[in-house]
């Protein structure tokens, strides 16, 4: 039975651009493009890639995005400045489909504070701004800030102006997550009613301060939103955004409550879709995280399993399955070939170079050595470690590690810097700061560890661990990554690409940077 159309509900991913706002979340090229493919791949309908004018780098990956994407809708973000949108148009040339996000605010505790400007010359502004924008596009979204604290009136004036202008879509946005979902749904619709342009879609972009981003999504779509934005995982400003996969889920689980609604999303993708948004950032999911916690389907009470094994349908509403997790299967050994590796990367969605994968499949004979399996997370560890943006000043040649309850931790490091190698030793209050010493003895760089975080990528006693640092070098705080089966040793790569990417910054500074990138709320 074909579904009725008017009740799809577009899903608009905004990992990329708010989810990577959120502080420790941001990614390299390289990262944007693979999380970027794996969107495409879940079937998101519009992926908004970055905020161009941000960034050299945010301009990048926007430009990359759009040019190698192709399925959804590229978005770009943009205030209402000429540059600004003139800049988004440029990122987005490549795209088959494109659109333009501008958006100013609201409310009058926005207008008066922050942009210094009346309701009119507001209207005027947009206005201008959704014209230019559609210049470089038909597709062209508008969003108001703090629409939930805003006059509702004044929104209504407001929405029409710049829907008349061209915009084809309204957003309108819980900037800092106020509303309840009664309220919020009371004010969707009324903008609905009041907005009399044909065409026009309803979108909504719901923050979590109060818990409450999903649920004030699904009031929303009830009241005539057809649009939610949403994040993998939820990441993002403060408590984050309304989280694409419970979204997606909350709408194909309880259609039936939601008057037939559906999405275009591919909900096997799901799990894959949230294990790689955590790798890439760093962040790691709780664990009663609901649809991708590793709880989510885990029953430990006896009454639980009792019913669980006499009928499913006891205590599971989905089964895991619906979300892609059925298992991480045993793919490839030690005796498979480069050919084999590089058909199943190209399955899995990564296009690598000859060099590239010359590198992925050193990487993955040496794995194979270590570990009695080799699981699809293992290779997708392989392939990031590798995607490095920045040039690889220091490499770990080699390290050894004594520790134990009455011995003082000490660590031997031997680093390589081109043809150049350098071994010394330190002793620290545990291993992994040992490592950290010699490290800072060797560059000649001192660097301040601000976090630590390690998490199991894969399964299993031999598991690859991946370390996430956040190193404070001089002003500069820099996340990074690093992974192996030996959780030292995957500290000490985490911190020396935290060194690298700190010594590449620091060769560029030259270049301009653009301090207002923090004002995109939205």
């Amino acid at each position: 039975m074909s579904k009725d159309k008017k009740n799809q509900v577009v899903i608009f991913d905004t990992t990329l651009r708010d989810g990577e706002q959120c502080p420790g979340a941001t990614m390299n090229i390289h990262e944007k493009l693979e999380v970027a493919k794996q969107l495409a791949r879940l079937g998101a309908d519009v992926i908004e890639a970055g905020f161009p004018i941000a960034s050299p780098g945010d301009f990048e990956a926007v430009n990359k995005i759009a040019e190698t994407i192709s399925g959804p809708v590229i978005c770009a973000l943009a205030r209402l400045k000429e540059v600004d949108i003139e800049t988004a148009g440029k990122s987005l040339a490549p795209a088959a489909r494109k659109r333009i996000h501008t958006f100013s605010s609201g409310s009058d505790i926005h207008l008066r504070n922050m942009m210094k400007m009346t309701r009119e010359k507001n209207i005027e502004r947009s206005v201008t701004a959704v014209k230019l924008a559609r210049t470089f596009t038909d597709d062209v979204e508008y969003s108001a800030q703090d629409t939930t604290r805003s006059d509702r009136e004044y929104l209504a004036e407001l929405y029409t102006a710049v829907a008349e202008a061209g915009a084809t879509t309204l957003n309108i946005p819980d900037t800092v997550g106020y509303a309840i979902p009664d309220e919020f749904g009371e004010l969707v619709a009324f903008l609905v009613d009041r907005v009399k342009v044909k065409g026009v879609v309803f979108s909504v972009h719901c923050h979590n301060d109060l818990g409450l981003a999903v649920a004030n999504s699904l009031a929303a779509v009830k009241a005539g939103a057809r649009q939610i934005e949403c994040t993998i995982n939820g990441i993002g400003e403060r408590a984050g955004n309304c989280s694409l996969e419970e979204a997606v889920m909350a709408i194909r689980t309880r259609s039936d409550a939601l008057g037939g609604l559906w999405t275009g999303v591919n909900t096997k993708e799901i799990m894959r879709s949230s294990r790689l948004v955590s790798r890439m950032t760093g962040f790691v999911v709780q664990r009663n995280k609901a649809i991708v916690g590793a709880n989510a389907f885990a029953h430990e009470s006896g009454i639980h399993q009792d019913g669980m094994l006499k009928d499913r349908q006891t205590y599971e509403i989905m089964v895991p399955e619906d979300v892609g997790l059925t298992g991480t299967e045993l793919v490839l050994g030690k005796h498979s070939g480069r050919h084999a590796l590089g058909k199943h990367l190209e399955k899995m969605g990564f296009s690598l170079s000859e060099p590239e994968l010359d590198t992925a499949y050193a990487r993955f004979k040496e794995l194979c050595d270590k570990k009695k399996v080799v699981y699809d997370d293992d290779l997708v560890a392989i392939v990031q470690e590798q995607a490095a943006e920045v040039p690889q000043v220091w490499t770990l040649d080699y390290m050894q590690v004594t520790t134990g309850t009455q011995n003082v931790p000490t660590a031997t490091v031997r680093l390589r810097h081109g043809e150049r190698v350098v071994t010394d030793a330190a002793c620290g209050d545990g291993p992994v700061e040992a490592i950290l010493m010699v490290i800072d003895r060797i560059s000649g760089v001192s660097g301040k560890l601000e976090d630590f975080s390690l998490q199991a990528i894969t399964k299993g006693e031999d598991a690859v661990g991946e370390v996430s640092v956040r190193v404070r070098f001089e002003s500069d705080a820099i996340q990074a990554k690093g992974s192996s089966t030996d959780i030292v040793e995957a500290a000490a790569k985490a911190y020396l690409n935290a060194l690298n990417r700190y010594l590449f910054l620091k060769s560029r500074r030259g270049q301009k940077k653009t301090p207002e990138r923090g004002i995109a709320q939205v």
